[in-house]
């Protein structure tokens, strides 16, 4: 466990194997006698191979040692599904489950939605759980989403790029379900506290746009507010209305004005759950376990982005998936979900990975040549420094997010 740089704190040998503890929490290692790894331990490899040793053992079995820890990955993650699935089943609501129907972008009114619909298709299947849509446009490969618009079915045809729109637009491009605006409390020191707006004041308008839903604010807010432009924002306090005008730089619209609105979902959204037998909760913990990997590989296009690349993260974004109040079905759904990605990350075809010795052994087997020390010694160098590189850049994301947003 953890990284043993020049010393360790803990270490016993035991059998055949040592066990200990670094002092350096970025992970942990499993170093293979015989192999040549980011150890670089070259006095081992310089001696004769030993019959047990990692290089004396036939390529097939060499595989199978480096795909053992991405397997392993796996498999938990799909267990953790399984057990979550049993024991809390699945959550169901397709469109017509929520009384208001749906908000969206401005996007995705481009596209053909249009404030109100209901989704309850993609691609002639029944969405069961509809806030699931965005998610879906954004990874999966969607050509019809079917919604009830006035209690009509309508065909929505979704052109190929719309995941690419979707990204770009980030939160302000999600589709969120509908529901009365009402104001429930007002951030202390913020825009809204200035304007002595209260909790039980209405906001009707704002620069022209009628607010009846809280996505009309939102969508508002995001479309007809621009910066420097005064606008006019009405409010209802007591049965009067005020109309105040404002003239917001983007840096005080990014804020927003500083308002939480309330809802009883129970009233607006009629969320029923699926429950599973032992067998069925074990199919759809591989099921969903499947399409959580496939969601992640397909996200891998965004990476190459220079907002993509910008939302990359390090340890502070790990750290801020788990909620800041614990609760077991998050914490254990977020694990699961880090296995899964650990999985997907170590079978990348790069050197000091499992998937770069996985690369070299499948080449091995195919041209039935071994790669040669010196080769496997640069590529192990140049492994570890995009690796490092990698893990840099990451980290220094977090930190000027910690600094400057």
């Amino acid at each position: 466990m953890f990284f043993d740089i020049k010393f360790s704190l803990f270490k016993k040998k035991i059998g055949d194997t040592v066990y200990g503890i670094g002092w350096l929490p970025l992970g942990g290692y499993v170093k293979i006698a015989g192999m040549i790894d980011e150890s670089m331990d070259k006095e081992q490899m310089a001696l004769p191979p030993q019959p047990w040793e990692f290089r004396s053992k036939p390529a097939w079995q060499r595989l199978i040692v480096m795909l053992g820890g991405v397997i392993v990955n796996v498999m938990v993650g799909f267990f953790i599904y399984a057990c979550i699935i049993y024991s809390q089943g699945t959550p169901k609501a397709t469109g017509d489950d929520y009384k208001y129907g749906f908000g969206f972008s401005k996007t995705l009114e481009e596209v053909g939605f249009q404030q109100g619909d209901q989704p309850f298709m993609i691609n002639g299947d029944t969405l069961d759980y509809a806030m699931n849509l965005t998610m879906h446009l954004v990874v999966r490969d969607v050509e019809t989403v079917t919604v009830l618009r006035n209690g009509a079915p309508v065909q929505i045809s979704i052109p190929e790029d719309i995941g690419d729109r979707i990204f770009q637009d980030g939160a302000n491009g999600k589709a969120e379900f509908r529901y009365p605006f009402a104001i429930d409390s007002i951030v202390p020191g913020m825009l809204a506290d200035s304007l002595n707006i209260r909790k039980g004041d209405d906001i009707i308008a704002v620069a022209g746009e009628p607010v009846e839903y809280q996505t009309d604010f939102s969508y508002a807010m995001i479309n007809s507010v621009k910066a420097d432009v005064p606008f006019i924002l009405s409010i209802v306090s007591n049965g009067n209305q005020r109309d105040v005008e404002l003239n917001l730089s983007q840096e005080e619209i990014s804020k927003g004005l500083g308002i939480y609105t309330t809802v009883n979902r129970k009233e607006v959204a009629n969320v029923s759950r699926r429950t599973y037998s032992i067998g069925e909760s074990i199919a759809a913990g591989v099921s969903r376990g499947y399409w959580t990997m496939h969601d992640y590989i397909a996200q891998f296009k965004y990476v190459f982005t220079a907002k993509g690349a910008g939302s990359l993260g390090g340890f502070g974004t790990i750290a801020k998936l788990y909620p800041d109040t614990f609760d077991w079905i998050a914490f254990w759904s977020t694990t699961a979900w880090i296995s899964f990605v650990l999985a997907i990350m170590n079978i990348l075809p790069i050197p000091a990975l499992d998937g770069g010795h996985v690369a070299f052994l499948l080449y091995e087997i195919v041209t039935g040549r071994k790669p040669g020390d010196k080769f496997m010694e640069r590529a192990q160098i140049a492994g570890i420094l995009i690796l490092l590189a990698l893990m840099l850049y990451a980290n220094g994301n977090d930190v000027y997010r910690w600094l400057f947003e």
